[in-house]
């Protein structure tokens, strides 16, 4: 029968912690709180908006009506303009007594296309050629409103009222009334006159007609920001939000009020408006949501640190540790975190040790094959030189110069290989070579050699950083001890020099390309020099072994022998593959 310690044991489980913490969280509840109050709220905004049109279009109510009167008392006049045009006079006569019947007209007048008026009700005739209103007509021959601050006759600040004037489908002129300012601004009620709610008239131009407030300063400010009022006409009948000039926020509504003629512009401070109130409810509204989704999220990081995370991260730092080499203490089993996180770090305890047992053991047989095969090449080294020294011995006891020198470069050559191997076992990396660096010690040993006290000869390298790996090298360091050996022979000194010259240069030609040159001088008269031919053999065999074609200039003063070559890239190998890569290449150079 299975204890209490075993039947509650699925209670250690993860799923079941973070289910049994995470469940306390209350946010699908403040999200249906956040729906159901935004929905209210936008409703009731739309409410105030279209309260705020109905406001604006009341507020505009009396411009309304003086507007359509003015357009159709200017179009009633034409006929009676037409009957008297002949008769200025009577014309005039004729207007003056309109305008004085009634208080509504400043002064009433028709416009000819050429810009003069003989008939007004100011009874003087008047050329309006460049007046506002007269440009505006020119330019658009239809109903016209348009704002003066000084009328023509009345001197004062008007607006005119036009319609064009037809005679068939000739056009005479356009007919006008003006409607004083002061009268327009007199119909705003003044209820909805006031710091909070301004109303602004304009025509389709965008030219202000009327407002509430007489100083242009405050009439700007009332506008919003970066907006024409032209711009405004295709917002007619909605209301938005923007800023003013100030930096204030305001609610704006646009009415027409004449179509296509005549609009007013609403502008309230969002307490005016009455949308104030349903912003807050929106603010509140999200604002709680946020908290309970604050308090969700702090429940869940508690239950997700306190169950998951701080295990993790301590797993993390010791796996992080055994990946920089910190292997002095075993990294401990978590038993006190949820049960999927312990079999975790049960499982990384047991494959670090096996890691550790195998990785010791690996490194003490590669330790174990390094020295040896560091000894293998000790002793190919010092074969090498015992045999260099036997070649030398016997070129003592011959007499023959021919075979003397023979002899010498057999010993050159056998050298070159025991620097080599010399090279490769005090080498730190076996699967890499220091190029120019044993290309060098070669150099400097062959003109110890061949240079003698007799000879005077000057030897110049450069040698550019190259690391190669063993098997490109080899051939490379036998290839450049044939050619050294070549131009030691035969430089000469050249006419205007006082001794002959060697030159060896090793360059890098970009990221996977290097070239090798070796000059010498010639001299003003040839040396005579036979050879064997092995040497050169040997330079095609090598060149053919590093992929390449050797290149050779001769002028009057130097022969220039010259390997473009391409560097291999150096690959890790395993220790067995490397011993059989090193040998095989010095074996290939020996070979040629």
């Amino acid at each position: 029968m299975a204890g209490p310690a075993e039947t509650f044991q699925f209670a250690k489980g993860l799923g079941f912690r973070l289910a049994a913490l995470l469940s306390v969280a209350i946010l699908p509840i403040g999200l249906m709180s956040l729906i159901q109050t935004l929905y209210l709220s936008g409703e009731a905004e739309r409410s105030a908006e279209t309260a705020i049109v109905g406001r604006t279009g009341a507020a505009a109510a009396g411009e309304r009506a003086l507007f359509q009167s003015a357009l159709g008392t200017a179009d009633a006049l034409g006929p009676a303009v037409l009957r008297d045009i002949g008769n200025p006079e009577v014309c005039s006569q004729m207007l003056k007594s309109f305008v004085e019947r009634g208080a509504t007209y400043v002064q009433a007048g028709f416009v000819q296309l050429d810009g003069t008026t003989l008939c007004n009700s100011g009874n003087t005739p008047r050329d309006l050629t460049g007046t506002p209103a007269y440009e505006h007509f020119i330019a658009n021959p239809t109903t016209m409103v348009v704002p003066l601050e000084s009328g023509a006759v009345s001197r004062q600040e008007v607006v005119i009222v036009g319609q064009p004037l037809y005679r068939e489908r000739e056009l005479l002129g356009y007919v006008g009334v003006s409607v004083s300012k002061l009268l327009l601004q007199s119909t705003h009620s003044s209820i909805y006159g006031s710091n909070a709610a301004q109303t602004i008239t304009f025509n389709s131009d965008g030219d202000i007609l009327s407002a509430d407030d007489e100083v242009a300063e405050d009439i700007i400010a009332a506008l919003p920001r970066d907006q024409t009022l032209s711009s405004l006409i295709s917002r007619s009948e909605t209301t938005f939000t923007d800023i003013t000039p100030s930096g204030e926020q305001r609610v704006f509504a646009v009415v027409s009020v004449v179509p296509g003629l005549i609009y007013a512009l609403g502008s309230y401070s969002p307490t005016e408006a009455g949308v104030q109130g349903y912003r807050v409810t929106k603010l509140t509204a999200v604002l709680f949501a946020v908290a309970l989704w604050g308090v969700s999220l702090g429940v869940a990081y508690y239950a997700v640190y306190r169950l998951v995370l701080r295990h993790v991260r301590e797993l993390r730092g010791q796996m992080r540790r055994f990946t920089v080499g910190d292997r002095a203490a075993q990294p401990r089993i978590m038993e006190d975190a949820p049960t999927e996180i312990a079999d975790v770090s049960r499982t990384f305890h047991n494959m670090v040790r096996i890691l550790n047992r195998d990785e010791a053991a690996l490194e003490a047989a590669l330790d174990d094959k390094t020295v040896l095969l560091k000894e293998v090449h000790h002793r190919v080294k010092n074969n090498l030189q015992l045999i260099a020294s036997i070649i030398s011995m016997q070129g003592r006891v011959i007499e023959d110069d021919d075979a003397k020198r023979v002899l010498r470069s057999v010993q050159d050559r056998v050298a070159a290989l025991a620097s080599i191997y010399k090279n490769l076992y005090q080498a730190e990396h076996l699967d890499s070579v220091n190029a120019d660096r044993l290309m060098s010690e070669i150099i400097n040993q062959m003109t110890r050699a061949s240079v003698g006290p007799d000879r005077r000869l000057d030897i110049e390298t450069e040698l550019a950083p190259l690391i190669l790996p063993p098997d490109q090298a080899v051939p490379l360091i036998l290839l450049t001890t044939e050619a050294f050996t070549n131009a030691l022979k035969y430089a000469g000194t050249p006419a205007g020099h006082e001794r002959p010259w060697a030159r060896v240069r090793l360059t890098r030609e970009g990221e996977d390309r290097a070239r090798l040159e070796v000059a010498n001088s010639i001299g003003a008269q040839v040396q005579n020099l036979e050879g064997t031919g092995l040497g050169s053999q040997l330079i095609e065999a090598f060149a053919i072994q590093l992929e390449t074609r050797t290149e050779i200039t001769t002028t009057a003063t130097e022969f220039v022998f010259s390997m473009p070559f391409r560097i291999e890239e150096i690959r890790p190998l395993p220790l067995d593959d490397r011993a059989v890569v090193l040998t095989s290449a010095a074996r290939d150079g020996a070979r040629h």
